[in-house]
């Protein structure tokens, strides 16, 4: 909310009763007159897999019938694939306390990526670091690494960048920090502007 704010963005934060994801009305009220949702959600005291299918059907239904056509969903990283091409929630050594958290966030794009809608899922490609502020930027992957740490303020600025864009990729990207030589690059290509 404060990354959006601060680029001067009409922002509905969506708390409190009223604004139940699972139910389409309230999406639909709460969304009318908006571009773009961003929805980033967990479930209280129910089983992550009904609470993340119900969430995103609500979701959809209440995007649709506001006219809202785009929206970015935050997302968990081991639904990434790693360099061999499998999501850490499909291997072996994933711990089963976390499955059905993951389970249910994957449910949840198969109904958003079923849904027409123009749609982004965005997580840490890894996890959230100590340091809340950012740490110099970002990079996008399709590929997940649980080792990489991502600032909690470059991660809202990865989720409003894309956001702003009209035509988003239909897929889920992982942020990760930048590389010190990233940075660099990144300073001396903004110089030369």
């Amino acid at each position: 909310m404060a990354e959006a704010t601060a680029r001067g963005h009409g922002v509905t934060s969506l708390r409190g009763a009223d604004a139940d994801i699972t139910d389409p009305e309230a999406v639909t009220r709460a969304a009318s007159g908006h571009d773009v949702a961003i929805a980033a959600v967990a479930p209280a005291q129910t089983d992550p897999r009904n609470f993340f299918g119900a969430a995103a059907d609500g979701l959809v239904t209440g995007l649709h019938n506001a006219g809202v056509v785009r929206l970015v969903w935050v997302s968990i990283a081991s639904l990434l694939p790693d360099a061999s091409g499998v999501p850490a929630v499909d291997t072996d050594g994933f711990p089963a306390e976390y499955r059905p958290f993951s389970l249910g966030h994957r449910i949840a794009l198969e109904v958003i990526g079923a849904s027409g809608l123009r749609w982004a899922a965005v997580s840490p490609a890894g996890d959230f670091g100590p340091d809340t502020s950012s740490v110099g930027g970002y990079a996008l992957t399709e590929v997940g690494d649980l080792a990489s740490r991502i600032s909690r303020a470059d991660h809202a600025r990865a989720l409003v960048d894309l956001a702003e864009q009209s035509d988003l990729p239909r897929e889920h990207v992982g942020v990760l920090p930048l590389t010190p030589d990233e940075k660099a690059s990144m300073v001396i290509g903004e110089g030369q502007r």
